[in-house]
């Protein structure tokens, strides 16, 4: 039992002091020294250099690249000037576009499929529906041609093609029935 009139005996109280958490802590942290970050750099230079210099060298070296005499004719686009029998317009590229058609081109494709259409003697069902990434086809347009291409399943028509090389065959040619 306590007896509340009866003074407590005095306990020294002490201070304990702890330490904050290290988060807490004032002192900073060492900084990276900049030292480290000087040989990074110069690597990274050094190979960035290198790398223009290198694609520089094959570029100049490549642009002298003999052509064979059946590809010097091809030309990437078709001239304002017109248009003669025997133009090559296109990709010199045998093996990307190796499907090959011959006919005369008109515009218009199929429900979407195709800017344009080789037509060919036959009927419709020998009808080629035409795109191009490469060459303007609406320059062609009348004119009989031998076409290379790749084919592509058409969702609506038999053939569908994406034209890459053309050679002028014939000028101002009739659709064939």
């Amino acid at each position: 039992m306590i007896d509340l009139d009866k003074g407590q005996p005095e306990v020294p109280v002490t201070k304990v002091e702890s330490a904050p958490p290290a988060s807490f802590t004032s002192e900073t942290p060492p900084k990276m020294k900049n030292k480290s970050l000087i040989p990074l750099i110069a690597i990274f230079l050094v190979v960035a250099v290198g790398g223009f210099y290198t694609g520089s060298w094959l570029k100049a070296k490549n642009s002298g690249t003999i052509v064979s005499a059946e590809l010097t004719g091809i030309q990437a686009d078709i001239p304002i000037t017109g248009i003669n029998v025997g133009d090559i317009f296109g990709s010199a590229d045998e093996k990307m576009f190796k499907d090959p058609a011959t006919g005369v081109i008109d515009k218009g494709g199929f429900n979407g499929e195709g800017t344009h259409k080789l037509v060919r003697a036959g009927g419709v069902s020998q009808t080629v529906y035409l795109t191009s990434s490469i060459i303007d086809l609406d320059a062609l347009v009348g004119h009989q041609v031998t076409i290379w291409g790749q084919t592509f399943k058409g969702q609506k028509v038999g053939w569908l093609m994406d034209v890459g090389r053309a050679k002028v065959e014939a000028l101002n040619v009739p659709l064939p029935k």
